[in-house]
């Protein structure tokens, strides 16, 4: 079900969906002859999660835009509309999908479900000189790896290092914000700002474009 629906920046909109439908359901969002390949599609993947989260971030696209436009991907696996009219941003977590859509600019966004399970990694891709709020150690964590995530997307690169390559400066977890973010991957020295919001269940971050 789709539970948000916001045009954000001039040229840009984004969606949220709470995975709540049966396989069937979701596919009768699907305009034919798109349904059929579908089910063809999904025949093949294994996870029953992963279908679920596959069909769900297609059915919002056909809710959002309104017409039968289909996600495909890059051998690399980055997606992209098949008339080319928007750029396309994905993510998915434990019940949810996240999508966000721009007419010119390049984009990336990320959603995560809350969880401990952050604290096992965060060594692995948040640095030294990264400020975690020792009072909100979990969270602030969670929203590196996300805001991480969606700079990776955004990017659009191969062998990045979260750790080595993304710098986020510090900021105190709020309910919503920005975080300023920087990359040393490339030689361009790009700054970009990236949205977050704190929800009972999910982090969601995104970012449109880029502040030289």
């Amino acid at each position: 079900m789709l539970i948000r629906r916001e045009h954000i920046d001039p040229g840009g909109l984004l969606g949220i969906w709470k995975i709540e439908e049966t396989r069937e359901e979701l596919l009768n969002y699907f305009p034919e002859p798109l349904r059929s390949e579908a089910i063809d599609y999904i025949k093949k993947i294994r996870s029953i999660q992963r279908a679920m989260e596959w069909l769900a971030t297609r059915a919002m696209l056909f809710v959002l835009v309104g017409d039968d436009k289909s996600i495909l991907n890059y051998p690399d696996g980055r997606p992209y509309l098949s008339d080319r009219s928007h750029l396309v941003s994905l993510s998915h977590t434990k019940e949810y999908a996240a999508l966000l859509l721009h007419n010119s600019l390049p984009i990336g966004i990320d959603i995560e479900a809350r969880s401990e399970r952050v604290k096992k990694i965060a060594n692995k891709f948040i640095s030294e000189k990264e400020y975690i709020d020792p009072n909100n150690k979990v969270l602030h964590q969670l929203l590196h790896w996300s805001a991480k995530e969606t700079l990776f997307k955004r990017l659009n690169l191969r062998e990045v290092d979260f750790k080595e390559h993304l710098f986020l400066y510090p900021f105190i977890p709020c309910d919503k914000g920005t975080i300023t973010a920087t990359e040393s991957r490339t030689d361009s020295s790009r700054r970009f700002t990236i949205h977050y919001e704190v929800h009972d269940d999910y982090v969601l971050t995104w970012t449109i474009g880029s502040n030289k």
